[in-house]
């Protein structure tokens, strides 16, 4: 019988951990699965990596390798005298031409009995991916072409995507190993910045600049908005940095309704004044009592 290094066919050390011989098996079952690898020995190489795994995986089929000791792989060999009876059915038989896969199949592990193990199904790895939208595209729902394992599908994106937010897509991962299930695709979201606002969860803030006189008096002002332009009330004595909300005007829900518009006014001055302007700029300063920095005394 033709020794097989299970260990060096998974690449990692005789005493590798539980989920060291996982992870080893996961990696290579990605990159030789026949369904998407793209080298030319694949189908071969997935069987080596499968058969490998199902041996190491559990503690006493590991064991049963373990005790045959080590030897090159390839070089003939026969297990020691009693492995039979310590691992098997009590039998020594002939073992010209079998294979060492077939062998731990045949010996009744997990069970006695010298039925066939079915290789346990191993589910498809999930993977993420980054997906960028713009403020109008989020708020709106849009679609993406993903690009993933020389696989291609489109990605609906439902209307009030958020910064940060992971969109789960079942069944859209790798592909599942021994008739596993597949595995998830997850889509990172990630806002464009906008010239106009800046999103906060479901929320959107809106600098909103006002005259002096509006901002001291109150005003009626527009303001866009994302479903078009709406009227502001600016009470009197506001003051910058004031916000005022605007209900239901941020990013839709998905469980219906929207996030909140918060206005942050900013005290705007011109940069130019006309004679008529700084004369009454002028007067205002001479008559008025107003100390902005009052605090300071």
């Amino acid at each position: 019988m033709k020794y097989k290094d299970y260990y060096k066919i998974l690449g990692v050390e005789r005493g590798a951990s539980e989920d060291d011989i996982k992870k080893a098996y996961r990696k290579l079952a990605r990159k030789y699965h026949p369904d998407v690898s793209k080298e030319s020995n694949a189908k071969e190489r997935f069987q080596e990596v499968s058969e490998a795994y199902e041996t190491l995986r559990d503690k006493e089929k590991r064991a049963a390798y373990d005790s045959l000791g080590s030897f090159r792989p390839g070089q003939d060999f026969r297990p020691p005298p009693d492995w039979f009876d310590r691992f098997g059915a009590g039998r020594n038989e002939d073992l010209h031409g079998v294979d060492l896969g077939e062998l731990f199949e045949s010996m009744g592990l997990f069970g006695r009995a010298g039925r066939r193990r079915s290789r346990g199904a191993f589910p498809g790895e999930d993977y993420e991916v980054p997906v960028r939208l713009t403020l109008e595209e989020a708020a709106r729902g849009t679609e993406r072409v993903v690009q993933l394992d020389a696989r291609s599908f489109t990605a609906r994106i439902p209307r009030g995507a958020i910064d940060g937010q992971r969109l789960r897509l079942r069944g859209k991962g790798g592909p599942g190993m021994n008739g596993g299930p597949p595995g998830d695709l997850y889509l990172q979201i990630a806002l464009d910045p906008h010239p106009l606002y800046r999103a906060s969860g479901h929320d959107l803030e809106l600098e909103v600049p006002v005259a002096p006189w509006e901002a001291a008096l109150g005003a009626q002002v527009e303001v866009p908005t994302l479903e078009g332009r709406v009227t502001m009330k600016v009470p009197p004595g506001s003051r910058a940095g004031q916000k005022l909300r605007l209900s239901g005007k941020g990013l839709p829900k998905p469980s219906g309704g929207a996030g909140d518009l918060y206005a942050v006014l900013n005290i705007a001055v011109p940069a130019t004044l006309t004679d008529r302007e700084k004369a009454l700029f002028e007067q205002l300063r001479e008559t008025s009592r107003f100390d902005p920095r009052a605090r300071f005394s």
